[in-house]
Protein backbone atom coordinates (compact mmCIF):
# COMPACT_ATOMS: atom_id res chain seq x y z
CA UNK A 1 0.00 0.00 0.00
CA UNK A 2 1.31 3.46 -0.61
CA UNK A 3 1.97 5.81 2.27
CA UNK A 4 -0.57 7.37 3.74
CA UNK A 5 -0.72 10.96 3.87
CA UNK A 6 -0.57 11.90 7.05
CA UNK A 7 -3.26 14.72 7.32
CA UNK A 8 -6.28 12.23 5.89
CA UNK A 9 -9.07 11.25 8.32
CA UNK A 10 -8.88 7.96 9.46
CA UNK A 11 -12.33 7.93 10.19
CA UNK A 12 -13.32 8.65 6.00
CA UNK A 13 -10.69 5.81 5.50
CA UNK A 14 -12.30 3.33 7.72
CA UNK A 15 -16.07 4.54 6.78
CA UNK A 16 -18.58 1.91 5.30
CA UNK A 17 -15.79 -1.05 5.38
CA UNK A 18 -16.88 -4.60 6.29
CA UNK A 19 -15.14 -6.41 9.15
CA UNK A 20 -13.06 -8.54 6.94
CA UNK A 21 -12.16 -5.55 4.67
CA UNK A 22 -11.52 -3.60 7.96
CA UNK A 23 -9.40 -6.48 8.84
CA UNK A 24 -7.10 -5.92 5.80
CA UNK A 25 -7.01 -2.69 5.96
CA UNK A 26 -4.94 -3.40 9.26
CA UNK A 27 -2.91 -6.36 7.99
CA UNK A 28 -1.77 -4.49 4.81
CA UNK A 29 -1.39 -0.73 5.88
CA UNK A 30 2.21 -0.59 7.67
CA UNK A 31 2.51 0.11 10.88
CA UNK A 32 4.23 3.25 10.17
CA UNK A 33 1.09 4.52 8.16
CA UNK A 34 -1.65 3.57 10.56
CA UNK A 35 0.49 5.37 13.19
CA UNK A 36 0.69 8.88 11.14
CA UNK A 37 -3.05 8.36 10.50
CA UNK A 38 -3.75 8.12 14.64
CA UNK A 39 -1.49 10.70 14.92
CA UNK A 40 -3.40 13.28 12.58
CA UNK A 41 -6.70 12.18 14.34
CA UNK A 42 -7.53 14.04 17.84
CA UNK A 43 -9.31 12.17 20.68
CA UNK A 44 -12.67 13.96 19.90
CA UNK A 45 -12.66 11.93 16.27
CA UNK A 46 -10.10 8.69 17.64
CA UNK A 47 -13.12 7.94 20.42
CA UNK A 48 -16.15 7.42 18.70
CA UNK A 49 -13.68 5.18 15.94
CA UNK A 50 -13.07 2.99 19.35
CA UNK A 51 -16.65 2.87 20.36
CA UNK A 52 -17.54 1.15 16.72
CA UNK A 53 -16.98 -2.32 17.46
CA UNK A 54 -16.07 -3.46 14.20
CA UNK A 55 -13.32 -1.00 14.26
CA UNK A 56 -11.98 -1.35 17.65
CA UNK A 57 -11.99 -4.93 16.81
CA UNK A 58 -9.63 -4.78 13.67
CA UNK A 59 -7.22 -2.18 15.07
CA UNK A 60 -6.55 -3.97 18.33
CA UNK A 61 -6.15 -6.79 17.37
CA UNK A 62 -4.13 -5.80 14.05
CA UNK A 63 -2.00 -4.02 16.33
CA UNK A 64 -1.00 -6.84 19.11
CA UNK A 65 -0.61 -9.81 16.11
CA UNK A 66 1.96 -7.51 14.52
CA UNK A 67 3.82 -6.21 17.47
CA UNK A 68 6.48 -9.02 16.79
CA UNK A 69 7.43 -7.15 14.20
CA UNK A 70 8.69 -3.98 16.70
CA UNK A 71 10.04 -6.35 19.46
CA UNK A 72 14.27 -6.07 20.28
CA UNK A 73 15.00 -9.37 19.60
CA UNK A 74 17.39 -9.62 22.63
CA UNK A 75 15.02 -8.15 24.99
CA UNK A 76 12.18 -10.34 23.26
CA UNK A 77 14.82 -13.48 23.84
CA UNK A 78 15.09 -13.07 27.41
CA UNK A 79 11.16 -11.82 28.10
CA UNK A 80 8.99 -14.95 29.09
CA UNK A 81 5.44 -15.08 30.48
CA UNK A 82 1.85 -14.23 29.74
CA UNK A 83 0.30 -10.67 29.82
CA UNK A 84 -3.28 -9.60 29.44
CA UNK A 85 -4.37 -6.39 28.24
CA UNK A 86 -7.51 -5.41 29.96
CA UNK A 87 -8.81 -2.39 28.30
CA UNK A 88 -11.98 -0.55 29.38
CA UNK A 89 -13.93 0.40 26.22
CA UNK A 90 -15.83 4.44 27.11
CA UNK A 91 -16.53 2.72 30.70
CA UNK A 92 -19.49 0.44 29.19
CA UNK A 93 -17.50 -2.72 29.03
CA UNK A 94 -13.99 -4.45 29.06
CA UNK A 95 -12.00 -6.80 26.58
CA UNK A 96 -9.32 -8.64 27.24
CA UNK A 97 -6.49 -9.80 25.51
CA UNK A 98 -3.71 -12.38 26.15
CA UNK A 99 -0.27 -12.62 24.74
CA UNK A 100 2.17 -14.95 25.24
CA UNK A 101 6.00 -13.52 25.38
CA UNK A 102 8.89 -16.29 24.24
CA UNK A 103 12.42 -16.11 23.20
CA UNK A 104 10.41 -17.50 19.86
CA UNK A 105 8.22 -14.49 19.72
CA UNK A 106 4.72 -12.96 20.54
CA UNK A 107 1.76 -15.31 19.97
CA UNK A 108 -1.70 -14.67 20.99
CA UNK A 109 -3.84 -16.89 23.27
CA UNK A 110 -7.34 -17.38 24.00
CA UNK A 111 -7.15 -18.74 27.49
CA UNK A 112 -6.87 -15.79 30.16
CA UNK A 113 -6.52 -17.76 32.84
CA UNK A 114 -2.42 -18.17 32.60
CA UNK A 115 -2.09 -14.74 32.65
CA UNK A 116 0.98 -13.59 35.18
CA UNK A 117 0.43 -10.04 34.66
CA UNK A 118 -2.74 -7.97 34.08
CA UNK A 119 -2.62 -4.94 31.84
CA UNK A 120 -5.14 -2.27 32.30
CA UNK A 121 -6.17 1.07 30.64
CA UNK A 122 -8.77 2.82 28.53
CA UNK A 123 -8.26 1.62 24.68
CA UNK A 124 -7.86 5.01 23.79
CA UNK A 125 -4.73 5.16 25.86
CA UNK A 126 -3.77 1.81 24.47
CA UNK A 127 -4.05 3.00 21.20
CA UNK A 128 -1.85 6.27 21.60
CA UNK A 129 0.48 4.92 23.68
CA UNK A 130 1.78 1.33 20.98
CA UNK A 131 1.65 4.03 18.72
CA UNK A 132 4.15 6.18 20.55
CA UNK A 133 2.15 9.15 21.12
CA UNK A 134 2.26 8.78 25.02
CA UNK A 135 4.55 7.13 27.40
CA UNK A 136 3.25 3.98 29.23
CA UNK A 137 5.43 4.76 32.23
CA UNK A 138 3.33 8.25 32.75
CA UNK A 139 0.24 6.74 32.20
CA UNK A 140 0.87 4.61 34.95
CA UNK A 141 2.46 6.80 37.62
CA UNK A 142 -1.10 9.02 37.01
CA UNK A 143 -2.98 5.95 37.74
CA UNK A 144 -4.52 5.61 33.97
CA UNK A 145 -3.02 2.13 33.68
CA UNK A 146 -3.18 0.04 36.12
CA UNK A 147 -0.97 -3.13 36.71
CA UNK A 148 -1.98 -6.48 38.64
CA UNK A 149 0.20 -9.19 39.23
CA UNK A 150 4.00 -9.66 37.76
CA UNK A 151 4.94 -5.60 38.01
CA UNK A 152 8.45 -6.67 36.21
CA UNK A 153 6.87 -8.53 33.50
CA UNK A 154 5.00 -5.57 32.77
CA UNK A 155 7.92 -3.26 32.96
CA UNK A 156 9.65 -6.03 30.13
CA UNK A 157 6.50 -6.00 28.20
CA UNK A 158 7.13 -1.95 27.90
CA UNK A 159 10.68 -2.06 27.42
CA UNK A 160 11.00 -5.10 24.86
CA UNK A 161 9.03 -2.99 21.80
CA UNK A 162 10.39 -0.13 19.50
CA UNK A 163 8.07 2.31 18.97
CA UNK A 164 6.58 2.90 14.88
CA UNK A 165 8.72 4.88 13.38
CA UNK A 166 11.34 4.78 15.79
CA UNK A 167 14.15 3.08 17.44
CA UNK A 168 12.79 4.34 21.51
CA UNK A 169 11.35 1.95 23.57
CA UNK A 170 7.79 1.96 24.45
CA UNK A 171 8.49 2.42 28.39
CA UNK A 172 11.73 4.08 28.73
CA UNK A 173 12.15 5.78 32.40
CA UNK A 174 15.77 7.71 31.31
CA UNK A 175 14.18 9.26 28.64
CA UNK A 176 10.94 11.13 30.76
CA UNK A 177 10.87 14.73 30.78
CA UNK A 178 10.55 15.70 34.79
CA UNK A 179 7.82 18.78 34.16
CA UNK A 180 5.91 15.23 32.24
CA UNK A 181 5.99 13.36 35.35
CA UNK A 182 4.92 15.99 37.48
CA UNK A 183 1.96 16.20 35.46
CA UNK A 184 1.55 12.82 36.14
CA UNK A 185 2.31 12.82 39.58
CA UNK A 186 -0.29 15.81 40.16
CA UNK A 187 -3.14 13.97 38.58
CA UNK A 188 -2.70 10.66 40.58
CA UNK A 189 -4.63 9.99 43.71
CA UNK A 190 -2.50 9.23 47.20
CA UNK A 191 -3.55 5.79 47.26
CA UNK A 192 -2.42 4.80 43.66
CA UNK A 193 0.59 6.29 44.29
CA UNK A 194 1.42 4.71 47.05
CA UNK A 195 0.90 1.05 45.13
CA UNK A 196 3.51 2.50 42.93
CA UNK A 197 6.14 3.49 45.50
CA UNK A 198 5.58 -0.24 47.02
CA UNK A 199 5.82 -2.35 43.60
CA UNK A 200 8.45 -2.83 41.15
CA UNK A 201 8.42 0.87 40.00
CA UNK A 202 9.91 2.24 43.18
CA UNK A 203 13.49 0.74 42.28
CA UNK A 204 13.42 2.82 38.93
CA UNK A 205 11.48 5.96 40.07
CA UNK A 206 13.91 6.41 43.38
CA UNK A 207 17.43 5.82 41.02
CA UNK A 208 15.96 8.13 37.62
CA UNK A 209 15.06 10.96 40.73
CA UNK A 210 18.35 10.33 42.55
CA UNK A 211 20.50 10.11 39.45
CA UNK A 212 18.91 13.68 37.92
CA UNK A 213 19.66 15.23 41.58
CA UNK A 214 22.14 17.58 40.24
CA UNK A 215 20.05 18.90 37.65
CA UNK A 216 17.06 19.94 39.96
CA UNK A 217 20.05 22.58 41.40
CA UNK A 218 20.05 26.03 40.67
CA UNK A 219 23.50 26.80 39.76
CA UNK A 220 23.68 30.48 40.71
CA UNK A 221 22.69 29.26 44.26
CA UNK A 222 24.47 25.99 44.70
CA UNK A 223 27.86 27.82 44.20
CA UNK A 224 27.48 29.30 47.52
CA UNK A 225 25.73 26.46 49.86
CA UNK A 226 27.91 23.54 51.54
CA UNK A 227 25.43 20.67 52.88
CA UNK A 228 24.63 16.97 53.09
CA UNK A 229 21.43 15.88 53.53
CA UNK A 230 20.07 12.32 54.18
CA UNK A 231 16.87 10.71 52.26
CA UNK A 232 15.15 7.81 54.59
CA UNK A 233 12.35 7.10 52.62
CA UNK A 234 9.76 4.35 53.65
CA UNK A 235 6.94 2.75 52.19
CA UNK A 236 8.70 -0.09 50.91
CA UNK A 237 6.37 -3.52 50.62
CA UNK A 238 8.80 -5.45 52.85
CA UNK A 239 8.41 -2.56 55.18
CA UNK A 240 11.89 -1.36 54.67
CA UNK A 241 13.82 1.99 54.08
CA UNK A 242 15.52 3.03 50.78
CA UNK A 243 18.60 5.92 52.37
CA UNK A 244 20.46 8.57 50.35
CA UNK A 245 22.82 10.95 50.76
CA UNK A 246 23.11 14.05 48.91
CA UNK A 247 25.85 16.60 49.28
CA UNK A 248 26.26 20.24 47.70
CA UNK A 249 29.75 21.58 48.13
CA UNK A 250 30.19 25.03 46.43
CA UNK A 251 27.71 23.81 43.53
CA UNK A 252 29.67 20.61 42.91
CA UNK A 253 26.74 17.80 43.48
CA UNK A 254 26.77 14.40 44.19
CA UNK A 255 24.44 11.24 45.48
CA UNK A 256 25.83 8.30 47.62
CA UNK A 257 22.98 5.09 48.02
CA UNK A 258 23.08 3.19 51.35
CA UNK A 259 25.50 5.19 53.10
CA UNK A 260 26.81 3.98 56.10
CA UNK A 261 26.01 5.71 59.61
CA UNK A 262 29.03 6.73 59.53
CA UNK A 263 29.30 9.06 56.43
CA UNK A 264 29.04 12.36 57.61
CA UNK A 265 25.62 14.80 57.04
CA UNK A 266 24.34 17.64 58.04
CA UNK A 267 20.21 16.39 58.60
CA UNK A 268 18.40 13.47 57.58
CA UNK A 269 14.44 14.08 55.76
CA UNK A 270 12.67 10.49 56.86
CA UNK A 271 9.50 10.62 54.58
CA UNK A 272 7.55 7.89 53.06
CA UNK A 273 7.74 7.09 49.44
CA UNK A 274 4.44 9.16 48.10
CA UNK A 275 5.48 12.09 50.35
CA UNK A 276 8.86 12.00 48.69
CA UNK A 277 7.70 11.77 45.03
CA UNK A 278 5.50 14.48 45.90
CA UNK A 279 8.12 17.04 47.75
CA UNK A 280 10.37 16.36 44.77
CA UNK A 281 7.92 17.11 42.07
CA UNK A 282 6.74 20.26 43.88
CA UNK A 283 3.74 18.73 45.19
CA UNK A 284 4.44 18.95 48.89
CA UNK A 285 5.70 22.12 50.43
CA UNK A 286 8.50 21.10 52.58
CA UNK A 287 7.25 23.73 55.45
CA UNK A 288 3.98 21.91 55.02
CA UNK A 289 5.15 18.43 55.22
CA UNK A 290 6.75 19.16 58.69
CA UNK A 291 4.15 21.00 60.40
CA UNK A 292 2.00 17.87 59.10
CA UNK A 293 4.08 15.55 60.64
CA UNK A 294 4.68 13.77 57.22
CA UNK A 295 7.97 15.09 56.80
CA UNK A 296 10.59 14.34 59.64
CA UNK A 297 13.73 16.40 59.76
CA UNK A 298 16.33 14.97 61.97
CA UNK A 299 19.64 17.31 62.23
CA UNK A 300 20.43 20.65 61.10
CA UNK A 301 17.26 21.98 60.26
CA UNK A 302 18.71 25.03 58.53
CA UNK A 303 21.00 22.88 56.54
CA UNK A 304 18.38 20.94 55.32
CA UNK A 305 16.20 23.97 54.61
CA UNK A 306 18.67 25.31 52.62
CA UNK A 307 19.32 22.19 50.13
CA UNK A 308 15.47 23.25 49.91
CA UNK A 309 16.28 26.33 49.23
CA UNK A 310 18.24 26.37 45.94
CA UNK A 311 16.39 23.33 43.98
CA UNK A 312 14.39 23.84 41.49
CA UNK A 313 11.67 21.27 40.95
CA UNK A 314 10.18 20.47 37.94
CA UNK A 315 6.29 21.88 37.15
CA UNK A 316 3.56 19.90 35.49
CA UNK A 317 3.80 20.86 32.31
CA UNK A 318 0.38 22.79 30.83
CA UNK A 319 -2.08 21.65 29.23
Amino acid sequence: MSHVTDGAALSSLLAGRTADELDDFFVRTTAVEVTDLIRATTDAELRPLMADELVRTAAVHGILNRLEEFADPERLAALCGVACFDLDVDGRARETHVLQFSPTGVAPLDDGGRCQVTIRAAVLDFVRMVTGQTNAALLYLSGRLRVEGDEMLALGVGTVFRLPGSGAVAVDPTALDPGDVATAVAASTKDHMREVMAGGFREIVLGEVFRRFPEFLRPDKAARIRTSVGFSIGGRADGGTDRFLVRVDRGACDVERDPGPEAERDATLVLDGVDFLRLITGQLNPVTGVLKGTLKVRGDKAKALALNAVMERPRPTPG
